[in-house]
């Protein structure tokens, strides 16, 4: 591509320090179970070495991290800097060698990977950098700097769709100070002979960074093609772009990790509010309701429940419910449909078109769980309990289950599978460290369960084990909750917290934070109070999800009008009222957005 050359560093080497400086900050704790192995020799040593890095007095920094690996070869951190050195000496193949250790040693580290990646681009191996780069995408899908790599990555590569796909992800997130990308897409469009999307790319870039250093170049771009398109027999516009450096921390968008506590109360407490404010589910009136009773349509008349309990149907105006029983603790696993009461909008439904025990139904399962410092001392604990619970969660050949760690960012540990060895297995490399992005986390495991495809309805449930603490999340609570909503996602947190429900105000709000993710979603908050307890309540969520209902209505009176819609759920069994976990309501959709649809997200 003619003016864009792959050859320089400055981009390569600027994004590499930058981000290794980012990590510097974090050198107190750990974040690979094996750099907690390493002998006090060569843990001096790599501080000195890391010393030395931040003045980038690197013949210094290279003596030391040296030592510090020859010391102990599994040092994991010591060979990402030491990669880090040689990288800024201009020894790219050295730090290839550095950096492929590090990735051999521990591959779930997404900064190993992306490490690898820019080393990989300065030798102008852009197919191997691409690979690397998308692997580290992939361990941590939300961190913007680890998708502008990508990005950049799949461009030098010549692999232009997927460039562009990497831009349109990033475009589609909070993204201040990303806008690069487009850059990035632009040139790809470009080099695809498509001068519309180019421009139309280049357009979105001057819009979100319109003071960038490229901004000048960008605009002459434009008018170059708006000259040519004015004036169709002019010579096809050879668009150069040239290697843009990146500020990867203006991209990260997080709140910072060394905030003082005070002000992280106040915005957890802002969003909290927020959340708690939302509308109460409405009540059921024992004397009025009648029990909710089968419709005349028969199960083979064609109506089919949703795959997507959130999706009201144009054809049938049908919402989906689920719903969990207990009596005194214990599950109900035995309702009919006799036995329940269900109102919309303070009205009995038209009609139930489906009832049925979601143990009928294949579980879809996240497990999200809190890597971050806060937790260190009942980690391993925590672990061990995780995979118990996974193991005994996992009992048909349909189940599928995938685990996601956080700290600073979400860590995808295990993709979807259905053998709870290989999840136990992906576990075991996890030790904690970093701050806190509970909310991040939240909101792609409930966009990983939304989106995958299935032709039947399947039971999508997200347990969070975590102390409730953020500290660094770009997404707020509310937006993770929607998310959950959207997708048919319940989600039931057990908090790791020791003596949690107390009065101190350090817990309350993190206390409050696990009771609103579960309580808006139709799930449960469990606090086990301490780690010996832990175990066992893990055991009794295994049943509460396994003993879940789903039931499907067509609303009385409805209007496709945008106003909230409440749903109150009531159960008895043997005379006595059950308690009853399920969603507080919905938002109807709007007249223009059914017509335009046939099926519309109800985002409660």
């Amino acid at each position: 591509m003619n003016g864009f050359d792959p050859t320089r560093l400055d981009m390569v080497l600027q994004i590499s320090e930058d981000r290794w400086q980012r990590n510097l900050e974090n050198l107190s704790t750990s974040f690979c179970k094996l750099d907690r192995k390493a002998p006090a020799a060569a843990r001096r040593e790599y501080e000195k070495g890391t010393r030395f890095l931040i003045l980038k007095n690197y013949s210094g920094a290279l003596e030391h991290l040296t030592k510090a690996v020859s010391i102990y070869p599994s040092f994991v951190t010591a060979h990402n800097a030491l990669g880090s050195v040689y990288l800024n000496l201009n020894q790219s193949e050295s730090a290839q060698t550095e950096f492929s250790l590090a990735v051999a040693l521990d591959s779930h580290l997404p900064y190993s990977h992306v490490n690898l990646g820019w080393a990989q681009l300065a030798l102008k191996n852009f197919a191997s950098a691409q690979d690397s780069m998308q692997k580290a995408a992939k361990l941590a899908p939300l961190d913007l700097h680890l998708l502008i790599a990508q990005s950049y990555a799949q461009l030098l590569n010549k692999d232009y769709d997927a460039a562009i796909a990497s831009a349109q992800q990033v475009h589609s997130r909070k993204h201040e100070g990303a806008a690069i990308v487009h850059y990035f897409a632009a040139a790809s469009w470009q080099a695809k002979d498509n001068l519309q999307q180019t421009q139309t790319e280049l357009g979105i870039f001057l819009a979100e960074a319109p003071t960038s250093p490229f901004a000048d170049a960008a605009r002459q771009m434009v008018a170059e093609i708006k000259d040519q398109r004015d004036h169709p027999p002019a010579p096809a516009v050879e668009v150069s772009f040239t290697t843009v450096p990146v500020d990867p921390n203006a991209a990260a968008g997080a709140i910072p990790f060394a905030a003082r506590a005070v002000l992280r109360r106040m915005q957890q407490e802002k969003q909290l509010a927020e959340v708690e404010t939302e509308p109460e589910p409405g009540s059921v009136c024992d004397s009025c309701a009648e029990p909710a009773r089968a419709s005349t349509t028969s199960p083979g008349s064609g109506h089919t429940l949703p795959n997507d309990p959130y999706l009201l149907r144009r054809s049938v105006n049908e919402v989906a419910v689920f719903f969990a029983a207990t009596d005194h603790g214990k599950s109900v696993s035995d309702l009919t449909r006799q036995d329940v009461i269900i109102q919309d909008a303070g009205r009995p439904p038209a009609g139930v078109t489906n009832f049925r025990n979601e143990s009928q139904l294949p579980l879809r399962l996240g497990l999200v769980i809190d890597t971050s410092a806060s937790i260190t001392n009942q980690f391993a604990f925590e672990l061990k309990a995780a995979a118990s619970f996974l193991t005994k969660s996992l009992t048909d050949k349909h189940d599928l289950a995938f685990v996601v760690g956080f700290a600073n960012a979400a860590l995808l540990v295990q993709d979807f599978t259905a053998d709870s060895a290989s999840i136990t297995a992906s576990m075991d490399p996890l030790a904690p460290g970093g701050g806190t992005a509970l909310w991040d986390a939240v909101k792609f495991a409930s966009d990983k369960l939304a989106s995958i495809a299935e032709e039947k309805p399947s039971a999508k449930i997200l347990v969070i084990i975590s102390d409730g603490e953020d500290n660094c999340s770009s997404a707020t609570m509310k937006e993770a909750i929607e998310s959950a909503q959207r997708g048919g996602v319940t989600l039931y947190t057990v908090s790791t917290r020791v003596f949690a429900g107390g009065d101190d105000l350090n817990a309350a709000i993190p206390d409050r934070a696990m009771k609103a993710l579960a309580a808006q979603t139709g799930g449960a908050a469990l606090f086990p109070g301490s780690l010996g307890d832990l175990d066992r309540r893990l055991s009794d969520l295994q049943e509460v999800i396994r003993s879940r209902y789903l039931i499907s209505y067509k609303p009385a009176e409805f209007q496709a009008n945008g106003e909230y819609r409440s749903i109150a759920v009531v159960a008895r069994k043997s005379g006595h009222k059950l308690r009853i976990y399920a969603r507080r309501g919905y938002y109807a959709p709007t007249g223009a957005s059914e017509a335009s649809a046939g099926q519309t997200s109800l985002t409660r």
